[in-house]
């Protein structure tokens, strides 16, 4: 059975970090792109950032640049978040992925697996 889980998920206060795992089974993890999404209350789901199999490539959408940071640890079978200085605005649940092409794509179109999500939530 393929899962992907997430954990790390909490309440924090604006300027603090959080970071994120996923951890999956399953599956071939390093034949996988793995991303990350987040979605706000009212809003649609958003790309965050995502990372290539072997974790030599990374993308970022531009409101995390410099704050998040996506790793993975293929012996592990787990994809990392991590997130510094967060903003109010970057409360949402934020979801794994996985995507089986080769390219980082950064639309949820592309991936077929899928988490159940974890809650960040970032008091001013």
């Amino acid at each position: 059975q393929v899962q992907l889980v997430e954990s790390g998920g909490g309440l924090v206060q604006a300027g603090g970090s959080l970071r994120l795992s996923c951890a999956a089974s399953g599956l071939t993890f390093s034949g996988y792109v793995m991303g990350w999404f987040r979605q706000a209350p009212g809003k649609e789901r958003e790309f965050v950032a995502a990372i290539s199999r072997t974790g030599g490539n990374t993308s970022y959408a531009d409101s995390v640049k410099g704050r998040f940071t996506i790793s993975r640890d293929n012996a592990k079978n787990t994809v990392y978040l991590q997130m510094n200085t967060l903003k109010p605005e970057d409360t949402a649940v934020y979801y794994c992925a996985a995507d089986r092409t080769v390219l980082i794509v950064p639309s949820e179109n592309a991936y077929d697996l899928w988490g159940q999500g974890t809650q960040v939530t970032v008091s001013s």
